[in-house]
């Protein structure tokens, strides 16, 4: 009988599963890093790139417009998830919006 080939996605998945088993049992020990976010974001400057108005920037991306003003005008900084979040939007905009348009 001929083995069955996996496919490179299949092969990976495997070799994940395996190294999550490994990892529970204490066997292995994975590779952590830590996140450096910056302690400013450029909230206008990523709206304007996109070419969104306040309120149509909020309401994509599911901020309130008060807080994207305040951000903007300086009365606020984001919180860390925020800041976060609004880099994934100013790098992978097109990958939050897949993401967010089954979330509904």
């Amino acid at each position: 009988m001929k083995a069955k080939r996996h496919s490179a996605l299949g092969r990976r998945l495997i070799t994940s599963a395996k190294e999550m088993v490994a990892h529970a049992k204490g066997e292995l020990k994975l590779q952590e890093y830590e996140v450096r976010l910056p302690p400013q974001v450029d909230v206008l400057a990523i709206r304007q790139r996109l070419k969104l108005s306040q309120t149509q920037f909020a309401r994509r991306f599911g901020f309130s417009p008060r807080a994207v003003q305040d951000w903007e005008q300086g009365r606020r900084k984001p919180e860390t998830a925020a800041r976060a979040y609004l880099l994934v939007i100013a790098r992978e905009t097109k990958a939050v919006d897949r993401a967010l348009r089954g979330a509904a």
